[in-house]
């Protein structure tokens, strides 16, 4: 049954959609054991992992096959990577779109915190994460880690201009690319950087460290998917992912030879590689080498390279001899928008029409604050720590990436640090534990629609997604939505004129996390 459509599943169905969603996954690819109850894990090494973070741009939560049956992606390496390592079934990004979550990746911090309370940043605009904030990559390199970025960045720069005054919003005509790109990533930790702001935002050129890598001397032709703006003469959209898993495998190749490889299975000197890939978002445009792979037109294919990407960091690894002690991620920034890539692009849930839902059987897509916004693919892998084959209920949020990694080299955060994230490592490492690890998780949408969750009960606070899905927002409806996730993970039966305790109870956390500027608890 296709979610969204106001209807009512009966129980059964309720409880077959949750357990396709919570564990769903084809006959004898995983081992579907719940993390709160699996053995003791091995202490931590007494040297610190290799850390890679992979972010996907816009992937569904049903998009890869290793979770959903009735994917029409092929996504290979994922799936390996699941196989060998741990897969969460309750993972959510902090944001329904994208800035958002990135802020709060690299700061331990919920976006809506800053001035940014809805939407995303956009070309030009100046940096958004504060100076004077710590930084997951400035936080590793207290404890003697390279760091380096990859990627799509889309967290703003001080773009320099020739008049002195804002580059122009409509032209960047005034932007000055002989100059230095200021406060981007190597003045917020990172020690390496390379390459783009958003993908379908000019200027339309890689970036490496401070500078743009040539000069966008071009505007970009009308013709060519995008804002207007300059471009690099001859610049590709289909050249832009593969150009960032060529440099992502030489930073691993770099890594390696700088620092040779110990009896740990580690570099002398760790390295944190977080690896923000451009797709699938818009410009939906697989290489040439990647099209007709997959049975869900441009958008699957594009999936299908994003899954060739993490191959090719898995690979490089392996070559050389870094697999057993390097602790590798993947996630989305949020749920697919589930366009077909028609034009690089495509109306919302136009891929649906290949029989493929990105969202699998949550309801929602991208920006919304239904689940298929913001429950996203989240897959762990540490050799000889994480146990392979291994399925987590448990609801952790990627805001907690910071307090996890602080939990592993050792730092105590700062009560004005990470200040709603909390330290999921019990959860990767398999620990025994009577209560889950975060007491709420808060979900923001793109239109800045707040949600709060904790258990099984989803507090919505309005009407609607909140986001992109039109719908549901007649004055005769409740003024927000509750929905027991447990029970009903389609988030189509509405219990928040049932259960009015349980309204007050979780609108009260809300205002709670919001007057008190933090949600997880100062001592980690």
């Amino acid at each position: 049954m296709a979610l969204g459509t106001g209807q009512m599943p009966s129980n059964r169905l309720r409880r077959r959609d949750f357990l396709r969603i919570a564990g769903g996954a084809a006959a004898g690819v995983l081992i579907p054991t719940s993390c709160r109850t699996a053995k003791t894990s091995p202490p931590l090494p007494a040297k610190p992992p290799n850390i890679v973070f992979i972010l996907a741009d816009d992937m569904g939560y049903g998009d890869l096959a290793c979770q959903n049956p009735e994917s029409k992606i092929p996504t290979p390496n994922l799936d390996r990577l699941a196989r060998e390592g741990m897969r969460f079934t309750d993972a959510h990004s902090p944001a329904a779109v994208c800035t958002p979550t990135r802020y709060a990746i690299l700061t331990g911090r919920y976006c809506w915190r800053t001035h940014l309370k809805s939407g995303v940043l956009w070309a030009w605009d100046p940096p958004l994460i504060e100076p004077d904030r710590l930084t997951l990559p400035a936080m590793l390199k207290r404890h003697g880690y390279d760091t380096a970025c990859i990627g799509k960045w889309h967290l703003g720069w001080d773009w320099p201009t020739t008049d002195g005054e804002k580059p122009d919003k409509q032209t960047g005509q005034n932007v000055d690319f002989h100059r230095p790109v200021l406060n981007g990533p190597t003045a917020r930790g990172f020690d390496y950087y390379f390459g783009t702001a958003v993908p379908n935002f000019p200027p339309y050129c890689f970036i490496e460290n401070d500078r743009t890598v040539g000069i966008p001397a071009e505007q970009k032709p009308k013709t060519m998917f995008g804002h207007p703006g300059p471009m690099l003469p001859g610049w590709d959209l289909a050249d832009i992912l593969p150009g960032l898993a060529d440099k992502a495998v030489g930073y691993i190749n770099a890594e390696a030879m700088k620092s040779p490889v110990v009896a740990t299975g580690s570099p002398q000197r760790p390295f944190f590689l977080y690896f923000p890939l451009t797709a699938p978002h818009t410009p939906i445009a697989p290489a040439p080498r990647f099209r007709g792979k997959s049975q869900a037109g441009a958008y699957g294919d594009f999936v299908h390279q994003v899954d060739w990407t993490v191959g090719m960091v898995m690979a490089a690894l392996e070559r050389n001899g870094l697999t057993q002690n390097t602790l590798v991620m993947f996630g989305s920034d949020n749920g697919s928008p589930a366009r077909d890539g028609a034009n690089m692009s495509g109306p919302i849930n136009s891929v649906r029409k290949y029989g493929h839902n990105p969202s699998g059987r949550l309801r929602g897509i991208k920006a919304d604050v239904w689940d298929g916004g913001h429950r996203t693919p989240f897959i762990v892998r540490w050799p000889g720590r994480i146990e392979p084959g291994s399925v987590c209920d448990e609801t952790i949020c990627l805001v907690d990436l910071m307090a996890t990694c602080a939990a592993i080299v050792g730092e105590k955060l700062a009560p004005d640090a990470a200040e709603d994230s909390y330290n999921v490592l019990p959860a990767l490492l398999g620990e025994k534990r009577a209560a889950p690890i975060r007491e709420t998780t808060v979900h923001h949408s793109g239109g800045g629609m707040f949600a709060v969750r904790q258990g099984p009960w989803k507090l919505i606070l309005g009407r609607g997604s909140g986001g992109w899905t039109k719908g549901d927002r007649g004055e005769d409806l409740p003024p927000g939505q509750l929905y027991n996730m447990a029970e009903n993970p389609s988030e189509t039966e509405n219990l928040y004129t049932m259960r009015p305790d349980m309204v007050e109870r979780l609108t009260a956390i809300l205002e709670k996390y919001k007057r008190e500027g933090r949600s997880a608890p100062v001592s980690r």
